[in-house]
């Protein structure tokens, strides 16, 4: 089943808002798969691996879960939100971010390789967060 949601077109508009994009969008908040390899889960977490060759692509995702990534090698990638907006970004060993969501909050978004190196990352999601896992 797929949802369809009202956006205004400006938002989504230019050279990395592809047809492609739009369709996966529509899906992404049932998307909980937030790195490439899902390497260990407990009862507490999971530990996701995302390994990206120049040009790689994590699809469309959905975190709802409280979470930090941490990158494991420099480079540069782009994201697109589910609001439209694009962001470029670029990494140095061991850059780390923390994210927390309350009930009913969350946050889409891909992931794009767009350096010349690969660009890895370690993502950690705490199952003890206020949404229920999506994946």
């Amino acid at each position: 089943m797929t949802k369809t949601t009202a956006r205004p077109q400006e938002a989504f508009s230019g050279p990395h808002w592809t047809p492609q994009y739009l369709a996966e969008l529509d899906t992404a908040h049932e998307n909980g798969r937030v790195g490439s390899t899902l390497v260990s889960e407990s009862d507490r977490a999971r530990v996701w691996l995302i390994e990206m060759q120049p040009g790689d692509r994590l699809p469309l995702h959905t975190h709802v879960l409280d979470y930090f990534w941490v990158a494991t090698t420099a480079g540069r990638a782009r994201s697109r939100f589910a609001d439209g907006t694009v962001s470029e970004m670029d990494y140095d060993v061991g850059t780390t971010r923390h994210f927390t969501f309350g009930k009913g909050e969350s946050m889409t978004h891909d992931l794009e390789n767009i350096g010349d190196t690969v660009l890895c990352f370690t993502t950690v999601e705490y199952l003890d967060s206020p949404n229920a896992p999506l994946f």
